[in-house]
């Protein structure tokens, strides 16, 4: 029909007849059966994931309460250490003024901590001499470890004599140690002590949950010093700033192997 005609509805009806049956029933069949906007396996996943991150959110928040109480409890320790280790130095002190005073002398005791540093190779190594350095764990040049005094010990000490420098380390030389070339032994495997976390879960059950923990244990050689001390990897220090004076020499005829006692904090201030 042209524009502007009106069409009558008898001629209507012709032009745009009524949908058959089958087209309603199709209908009626799409609009009962309506698609989903989301497939069904997108909605499982995201409530499996919504489900998945309220879990670990409450993980989370009663690990960040755990860790500040342990925060708390560390803090602690490192002060309780703190005065206990000056405590011990000042009765050093009271009990040599008031020896002098008497005109007597004070003896202090015997050291019980050594730092050991292997400072020779691997050359012309006699097989007893090469047991007693693995025993030590000292396998490579400029090696060094920490060992308890006992009557076994320094006779392994004075077989490896001229290949070992050795003397007793103060509080700061196993400090700066620790904090600087500190490495754990975790799955046999040598990881980097960057978190108190990886101190406790390996010494946990011996008490040892910080790094000041492992300090203390080192310094005051106490009753958990073997797994502490197996639980460090062997230190692997520089070469001395300035040389060394003569490796083949003992300490006290102006060489480097043997015993140097106190002045081993010297040489660790130099490889450290």
């Amino acid at each position: 029909p042209k524009a502007g005609f009106k069409c009558p509805p008898r001629m209507r009806r012709s032009l745009f007849p009524p949908p058959t049956l089958s087209v309603v029933a199709i209908m009626a069949d799409t609009k009962a059966k309506k698609v989903p906007s989301v497939p069904e396996s997108l909605l499982k996943k995201r409530q499996a994931f919504a489900l998945m991150k309220a879990k670990r959110d409450k993980r989370l928040l009663v690990e960040k309460k755990m860790n500040r109480v342990k925060r708390k409890l560390i803090y602690k320790r490192a002060e309780c250490y703190h005065k206990e280790y000056k405590q011990v130095y000042r009765r050093e002190i009271r009990l040599a003024r008031m020896a002098r005073k008497a005109n007597n002398y004070y003896v202090p005791a015997e050291p019980r901590l050594a730092f050991v540093i292997r400072i020779r190779g691997i050359n012309g190594v006699s097989p007893k001499v090469r047991k007693v350095l693995q025993l030590l764990r000292l396998r490579q040049i400029f090696n060094g470890v920490f060992v308890k005094l006992n009557k076994a010990s320094i006779n392994m000490l004075r077989i490896a004599e001229p290949y070992i420098a050795w003397g007793y380390p103060n509080l700061k030389s196993v400090r700066e140690l620790i904090y600087k070339r500190g490495f754990g032994k975790i799955k046999h495997q040598r990881i980097g002590l960057t978190e108190n976390a990886l101190i406790e879960k390996q010494l946990g059950k011996y008490g040892i949950i910080c790094i000041e923990d492992l300090i203390h244990e080192i310094y005051t050689v106490g009753k958990n010093f073997k797994m502490a001390n197996n639980f460090l990897w062997p230190f692997k220090l520089s070469s001395p700033r300035g040389g060394m004076n003569k490796k083949t020499t003992h300490f006290v005829e102006g060489g480097d192997a043997g015993n140097r006692e106190d002045q081993i904090n010297r040489m660790i201030r130099t490889m450290n």
